[in-house]
């Protein structure tokens, strides 16, 4: 089961009490993927397919009737699993994944086995798991099931239970004497792998499963991360373990770890796993599957801090993509779109939590759009901002073949135009651009491309290069005649631009570059390189004159420099262009580079 969102909402509030008590018995320059990973198992790209979560946990009339989370039992993992087969696969969805509860009933009652391993529910899966997982694979897919990371409570009893082919192990072995929990909803007791017993049990289980024929396990609840701080929760070890045991069964078993997970702890996960969540829940548990506020929005803020850790053999994994069935989804057609493209170009993996039996037209035509699939599956790097967090916004990156991916977001609740300037991609001139929405070639655009969006809309386009490179000067952040307010200061920084930087911009700090020049009068695309733990803001004004507020992706840590564009208007020879903390707390500064044309 998974945790909702961390929206500081009373609604939300109430949710996670709700599940809650179900679940109870070094440094680099960003944006750059990993080019290789320690990570076992099928993960060359990100994987493709569908989960049973959004449907279970929704309240969308006639869902559950049975009660909440009733929706998941064999017959309707098999209608799923036929439909993917007939609608999907031939787009290389494969996974049919089974989410929390399998082994309990309706009650939310579990079932173990003698060996304190999870049991199927004989009312929810009367022929047992691996009769699912054979019909899944007669289909030509691949099964994938679910575990909360610990040793569940209801599994404890008493420490008497033995570990199966673990001679003389108990469950009293395995976890620490004072029985102190863990996971995203303290359901389990944490497991101390100080002991051999504790190996032993999380091979029992993986045996199991892979006994089972099963492709994928999604583990959840897993910290650092899911909204819990502290040894109790720090689960890197349950995690290794996993990775072990099932490296020993010998089966390619893709080990998916969940939700909302420390990136400080990004290097255990690309090491041990092969996809992590970086956010919350994306459903809303309301009578639709997800709405826009809560939590498809999120995703947009979230992701670029991670976008750097994404490559073959791990991927940073959005969640259910919940864009096919129309009213239930609970999205605009211009939202879905949005969503889709986002998890698209983030190269997250593509799994809808949609009924497949009731795809809508539209639903299945952003689900199936090859060349959208395309941009997921492909060898380019995850796409990146390359522009503020401000409403209006451009993510793109440069493919092997010297193209460029451009999306364009407009994420206000009004219409309104968005435009990716060639500047921001690092050339000059003239640019084919092809909508890969709507597989069409747009002609040749000067310059740059602008559309008008509706609210929450989005395009997708790639971008071909006519023109020439562009030319630009360097000004770094600490440079002597720069001119520092407020508590602003220079400070060494490892990864910076000359190892130096520009921070303490807060509460009315401000860094003013001096003597920044340019042949000619206009606007001007500057490229900031900042640093920034968490989504800072900055005004930006130039020559004394009007500024705007520009909000800076974050990061992820005080030692990552990323980089975005901000337009600044510049007269003629020598300017000022100042950042400015106002009231609050801004990036730090490394260097600005400006373009030699506007």
């Amino acid at each position: 089961m998974r945790s909702p969102s961390h929206s500081v909402l009373p609604a939300r509030a109430l949710r996670a009490a709700v599940v809650l008590a179900l679940a109870l018995g070094t440094a680099t320059v960003a944006p750059v993927a990993h080019a290789e990973s320690t990570a076992p198992g099928p993960a060359a790209k990100p994987y493709m397919g569908w989960s049973s979560w959004s449907m279970q946990s929704s309240k969308y009339p006639g869902l559950n009737p049975d009660g909440d989370y009733s929706y998941l039992t064999e017959a309707n993992v098999l209608k799923q699993t036929d439909a993917l087969a007939a609608k999907l696969k031939k787009y290389g969805y494969e996974y049919v994944n089974i989410d929390a509860g399998w082994w309990r009933d309706k009650a939310w009652k579990p079932q173990f086995d003698r060996y304190a391993r999870q049991k199927a529910d004989p009312q929810r899966f009367p022929r047992g798991m691996k009769a699912v997982a054979d019909h899944v694979h007669a289909k030509g897919l691949k099964a994938g099931i679910y575990l909360p990371v610990g040793l569940e409570k209801e599994a404890y009893a008493d420490g008497k239970a033995p570990i199966w082919n673990a001679a003389g192990c108990t469950t009293a072995d395995i976890v620490h004497d004072d029985l102190r929990t863990t996971n995203g909803w303290d359901s389990a007791y944490k497991i101390d792998f100080s002991d051999p017993c504790a190996q032993k049990y999380i091979d029992s289980q993986a045996r199991m499963f892979a006994d089972w024929g099963y492709d994928f396990l999604k583990l959840d609840g897993v910290g650092p991360g899911s909204f819990k701080s502290g040894d109790n929760y720090d689960n890197v070890a349950d995690v290794a373990a996993w990775q072990k045991a099932i490296a020993a069964t010998g089966r390619p078993i893709h080990l998916e770890v969940s939700w909302s997970l420390d990136i400080g702890h990004a290097a255990d996960w690309k090491k041990y796993t092969d996809g992590w969540r970086i956010d919350t829940d994306v459903e809303c548990y309301c009578n639709t599957l997800v709405s826009w506020e809560n939590s498809v929005d999120d995703r947009f803020d979230d992701t670029p801090a991670w976008t750097r850790h994404a490559g073959p053999g791990g991927w940073n994994d959005l969640d259910s993509l919940d864009i096919g069935n129309g009213a239930m989804d609970g999205l605009t057609k211009a939202e879905r779109q949005t969503y889709a493209t986002l998890w698209a170009i983030a190269k997250s993996p593509l799994y809808t939590g949609d009924d497949l039996t009731r795809l809508d037209s539209y639903g299945l035509s952003l689900l199936t759009n090859r060349e959208v699939i395309a941009v997921n599956q492909g060898a380019a790097p995850p796409v990146h901002p390359v522009t503020p967090s401000d409403p209006q916004r451009v993510w793109a990156a440069e493919n092997p073949d010297g193209t460029y991916t451009v999306a364009l977001f407009n994420l206000a609740d009004a219409p309104a135009s968005v435009s990716a300037d060639w500047t921001t991609l690092g050339f000059t001139g003239k640019a084919a651009v092809r909508d890969l929405w709507n597989h069409e070639n747009l002609g040749t655009y000067k310059n740059r491309i602008t559309q008008a969006l509706p609210a929450h809309g989005s395009r997708l386009f790639t971008v071909t290069p006519r023109g020439s490179a562009l030319e630009r000067t360097g000004y770094e952040a600490e440079a002597p005649a720069n001119i520092l307010g407020g508590n602003a200061s220079a400070a060494d920084c490892s990864t910076c631009s000359g190892d130096r930087k520009v921070g303490n911009l807060y509460l009315g700090g401000e860094l003013t570059f001096t003597d920044v020049v340019v042949d000619k009068p206009g606007t001007y695309q500057i490229e900031v390189a900042y640093i920034s733990g968490d989504a800072r803001a900055a005004a930006v004004s130039a020559n004394g004159g009007g500024a705007t507020r520009h909000t800076f992706p974050a990061t992820g840590d005080w030692g990552t420099v990323a980089r975005v564009h901000v337009p600044v208007t510049l007269k003629a020879g020598a300017n000022t262009i100042t950042f400015d903390s106002g009231s609050g707390y801004a990036p730090d500064i490394d260097r600005i580079d400006v373009p030699k044309t506007s």
